[in-house]
């Protein structure tokens, strides 16, 4: 496949993975669930479009009503679904969010969900041609922790990626629900290896790697084939790390009121991956994406608090007044 120049590129975004169905309890201990949507990669491709990015994603849902919702939710938000292929015999994945002392927690039921089936042979067609007409394709630990046919169709998409020009970004989103830590640990090298630019988390990465230090795990992380670095620190913000250019510093957390941090992670690479493509440097996207994480943690679910642009540069000046 020959590269595509990047002026040429129609998309800023593909990302690849499960789109879900969310039910998050916003009553903590008692019945009551709010239903929204919710996974990774589409949390991150709704987040990347609000932030006014040219988006596309890519995925497989159940012929049922949650699947129509997901796929309408997603045109709705101005996201190019004909790649999107809907399975007569799969089901659509759900997930529910409950939170204690200790944050919030999932319990999924996906198993032999549609996404879950997805192969390398469906690539091949409008979700591969997509790929070579994208600036960037986004993948997560998730899209690879599904299923074996999921993982094998998550790599391969990589590497037809770097074949085409695309730049890589990978989000660990270690889920040892999903796979045993020691295959986790060769198929993320795997990825790691096709990878422009690694979205890890510091929880994730301990449990990987075994390290605890943040400037130790970003150093592994080049190591393991990782150009570009920003390894999310939750609360404390993020640490940011280029190879080439020699760059390495914290940006600082933004102090809110959290009410629920389900898909902030996924926001802050949706935001980051946006700027990135719309020309920002890796020092403003992160500071974009932060900025733009600290919202969504101020309201209920996955995909309703993610912001708008407007949002978000209203609340950098707001910052800048401080």
């Amino acid at each position: 496949m020959n590269a595509t120049p990047t002026h040429a590129k129609q998309f800023d975004l593909v990302a690849l993975g499960e789109a879900m169905i969310e039910f998050n309890q916003i009553d903590p201990g008692q019945p009551n669930y709010l239903q929204g949507f919710g996974g990774d990669t589409s949390n991150a491709a709704i987040a990347a479009a609000r932030a006014g990015a040219r988006v596309s994603y890519l995925t497989r849902l159940g012929d049922d009503p949650f699947g129509d919702s997901l796929k309408n939710l997603l045109i709705h938000e101005g996201i190019d679904t004909s790649a999107i292929e809907t399975e007569t015999k799969g089901l659509t994945g759900i997930y529910f969010v409950t939170h204690g002392p200790k944050g919030h927690a999932f319990t999924y039921r996906r198993a032999g969900s549609a996404a879950s089936n997805m192969t390398c042979a469906w690539l091949f067609g409008t979700p591969s041609e997509q790929i070579r007409k994208a600036k960037w394709l986004h993948v997560s630990g998730i899209s690879l922790a599904i299923s074996d046919s999921a993982c094998d169709t998550s790599l391969h998409a990589m590497q037809l990626a770097r074949e085409a020009g695309t730049l890589v970004s990978f989000d660990s989103n270690l889920r040892l629900r999903l796979w045993p830590l020691e295959k986790a640990k060769d198929q993320i090298g795997k990825a790691l290896e096709l990878c422009d630019l690694f979205l890890p988390s510091l929880d994730d990465l301990s449990l990987l790697t075994g390290l605890s230090d943040p400037d130790a795990i970003v150093d592994w992380s080049h190591q393991a084939g990782a150009k570009q670095v920003v390894l999310k620190l939750g609360k404390d913000g993020a640490l940011l790390s280029d190879q080439t250019a020699g760059l390495r510093m914290h940006l600082p957390g933004i102090a809110v009121q959290a009410i629920d941090a389900t898909g902030a992670g996924d926001c802050f690479c949706g935001n980051l991956l946006a700027r990135l493509a719309l020309g920002d440097t890796l020092i403003d996207a992160a500071r974009y994406a932060n900025i733009a994480a600290a919202i969504t943690v101020q309201g209920w679910g996955a995909v309703s608090c993610l912001p708008q642009a407007q949002a978000v540069r209203k609340f950098a000046a707001a910052l800048a007044k401080d």
